[in-house]
């Protein structure tokens, strides 16, 4: 692949492409040229050369992993940079790295939830993720590249941090629970890991199990690459199945998955019902709310209107609906507090959860270890989880579609669409647009015309209209769905055959 043409690389605020096969796009060459653009960009960012800098590096449990973890090595050494080589590693704990080992910058090399040929770099430094600007910068770095300027190598150490980083969890969950038997908090919890053989296994072993939790019925844990048994997602129908399925033939007391590299998550309660979107939304707010109570919870824009309800009445907070992406709503926590607004969660419904306290890292080890925590206090009140949420309203139906744009200046054409939408319910008695969105269109619908609300927004990067659509009533989508159609047949460049299938 020439090195003239990477820019197609970017995945939002991280590296993401094919790694295996004839069509590998990661070969050592344009990880060099990568590893150059990123060094520079930490360069200007930390305000060191080269042979000032420590940066650590890890990797997931892709098949491609290994063989980039050696490339991205190489290519730190021969800029100069010290370098702390991590192995299996979640992304949270290689960004921990800038806290505890005093690292200036991180590697990660995942590609999340994606399927098993890809792959992907995401970069740190002591501030957090890096930035989408910081991705482009880099990758028109590493399109310039010619050579290495020389200078004399870095030094390599191999390091351990995973079991420094299971060990901080341990600690917090022993100080959490503050239980009597102080060192075992968790005994006769029991608690399933589905891993889905992403790099999440150690929790059940390295975390739960020494704290005297029962893990058996826990599945998957073994890395594997191929992901064998299922996508490691939160989000995936097929992946939450295996996980309720599992606590109840389990009789567990709590059911937890991860995604591949561990920056999401999900849990189940005991009767097997799912924790996640809404709900964990719900669930994390919670526990953010202690001790910032009217507090502003950032959230992306496919929330719930029960789930507003919910922060606001129910738990005395603020819900500020916000962008999807979750360095979007990371980066609009950072920004309410910096204006002296308390902001102490920023969570996509996705799983990335960021607690202000943990400096804003989406983290899925540390949501799961604060809810663990507070499982464990209930229980010893005899209470379930399930109490925090149990005035949760939330919809009868809902509805996720993509609508395809067909023009290839696809942008034009998107906002085109948003616009018929907007301007039809100024127009209409029983629809009013969202006066708290910050993305799109979203318009709420009365309860004659569908007793719900839908929000259509313009992917960032792809020609794609993504559609989430919610209702309180027995056919509620149905109808709002034909409302929607109606309008968006007069939009030019727009697949609308999926929203007219959702009409039928």
């Amino acid at each position: 692949m020439s090195l003239m043409s990477l820019m197609h690389l970017k995945s939002g605020t991280d590296i993401r492409g094919t790694a295996l096969g004839e069509q590998n796009e990661f070969t050592d060459e344009v990880i060099k040229a990568l590893i150059y653009g990123f060094v520079c960009v930490l360069g200007k960012k930390t305000n060191l050369a080269p042979s000032e800098m420590k940066v650590s590096v890890g990797y997931d449990s892709r098949l491609s992993s290994k063989a980039i973890n050696a490339s991205v090595v190489e290519a730190l050494l021969e800029c100069g940079v010290d370098t702390l080589a991590c192995c299996l590693s979640s992304t949270p704990a290689m960004f921990m790295t800038t806290v505890e080992l005093g690292c200036c910058g991180a590697v990660m090399i995942t590609a999340s939830h994606l399927p098993s040929d890809k792959n992907g770099l995401k970069f740190f430094s002591r501030e957090g993720g890096f930035e989408g600007e910081d991705i482009v910068e880099i990758i028109r770095l590493a399109e310039a590249f010619d050579a290495l300027p020389y200078c004399q190598a870095g030094k390599l150490q191999n390091v351990d941090f995973m079991t420094s980083y299971a060990h901080m969890l341990r600690s917090m969950i022993c100080k959490g629970v503050n239980s009597k038997n102080y060192d075992k908090p968790l005994e006769g919890f029991h608690i399933v890991v589905d891993a889905g053989n992403g790099v999440g296994g150690f929790y059940a072993k390295n975390v739960l199990a020494p704290l005297g939790a029962d893990i058996s019925g826990s599945q998957f844990l073994e890395p594997d690459g191929s992901f064998p048994n299922h996508i490691p997602n939160p989000e995936d129908e097929v992946a939450m199945s295996f996980i309720c399925n599992a606590v109840t033939q389990a009789s567990a007391d709590l059911g937890v998955i991860f995604d591949t590299d561990v920056d999401r998550a999900a849990c189940v309660t005991k009767d097997g019902k799912e924790l996640n979107r809404n709900r964990l939304v719900a669930l994390a707010s919670v526990l953010a709310l202690e001790g910032h109570e009217g507090g502003t919870i950032v959230t992306d824009s496919v929330t719930s209107d029960g789930l507003a309800q919910f922060i606001n009445s129910q738990l005395g907070g603020v819900h500020h609906r916000f962008k999807r992406g979750y360095k979007n709503v990371i980066n609009e926590a950072l920004r309410l507090n910096s204006e002296g607004i308390d902001s102490p969660l920023a969570i996509e419904t996705s799983g990335h959860a960021a607690f202000k306290e943990n400096y804003f890292l989406d983290d899925g080890a540390y949501l799961i270890t604060r809810i663990i925590i507070k499982a464990a206090q209930l229980r010893s009140q005899g209470k379930e989880l399930s109490s925090l949420i149990a005035s949760l309203n939330e919809p009868l139906e809902t509805a996720a579609i993509r609508l395809k744009i067909t023009e290839a200046s696809f942008k034009p054409y998107g906002l085109a669409a948003i616009e018929l939408l907007q301007q039809q319910a100024l127009k209409s008695a029983c629809q009013s647009l969202a006066t708290d969105s910050h993305e799109g269109v979203r318009i709420s619908f009365n309860k004659q015309s569908g007793d719900g609300w839908a929000l259509l927004r313009l992917s960032v990067h792809d020609p794609i209209l993504p559609l989430n659509i919610e209702s309180n009533s027995q056919g509620g989508v149905r109808t709002i769905a034909r409302q929607l159609s109606a309008t968006l047949e007069a939009a030019e460049g727009i697949d609308i055959s999926p929203l007219l299938k959702l009409a039928e």
